[in-house]
């Protein structure tokens, strides 16, 4: 059974990527009912958390990317007591740890080379993920074949530098695309 977040991050195709809490203004006036954190620390994450729900955005929190969190399921314990809606992590027991908890579970990977795409399938299999975040974004016949081969849906993110990145992740069968590029996120 799909997240319900998953068919939101759907319906906005560009998912807002906060990695700087200078952009946050622009992030709040943005369409679509999610967004991807990837910045704060321990101090600052509630303070932001609270910004973006009132704006009514969901947040799905990168918690690698959290400063002063361990690698630990703890951790994913904290940001949902914080309220973090979702994680994204490159750890598959951290997922694994979110979806047991009901948030949203997001799997961020790598594909650098043959290795790390065929390390896919068996990563996928020990975090469960509601979604999978492939990186760099801009790989249309790597999401395409991807998609052919996993039942988990694909995010596409990092590199995608305009509008036809969007559509060729889309058109290869991602399910949106995250990226921090503000000039991006009202497409």
């Amino acid at each position: 059974m799909s997240h319900r977040l998953i068919d939101a991050m759907e319906r906005q195709a560009v998912v807002p990527a906060l990695k700087d809490p200078a952009q946050l203004e622009t992030c709040l006036s943005c369409p679509g009912e999610v967004v991807f954190l990837l910045c704060g620390d321990i101090l600052t994450l509630e303070p932001l958390l609270r910004r973006l729900h009132e704006a009514g955005k969901k947040v799905v929190v990168h918690a690698d990317l959290v400063a002063g969190l361990a690698p630990k399921d703890i951790a994913v314990d904290f940001l949902q007591r914080c309220g973090a809606d979702g994680i994204i992590s490159t750890r598959p027991h951290l997922v694994r740890r979110s979806r047991e908890l009901g948030l949203l579970s997001v799997l961020r990977v790598f594909i650098i080379d043959s290795k790390a795409l065929s390390n896919l399938h068996r990563e996928s299999e020990e975090a469960r993920p509601d979604a999978i975040e492939i990186l760099p974004g801009a790989m249309p016949q790597v999401i395409e074949r991807l998609c052919g081969t996993t039942r988990v849906p694909l995010i596409a993110g990092g590199l995608l530098s305009g509008k036809a990145d969007i559509l060729a992740a889309l058109g290869a069968g991602a399910r949106c695309v995250s990226t921090s590029d503000s000039d991006l996120w009202a497409l």
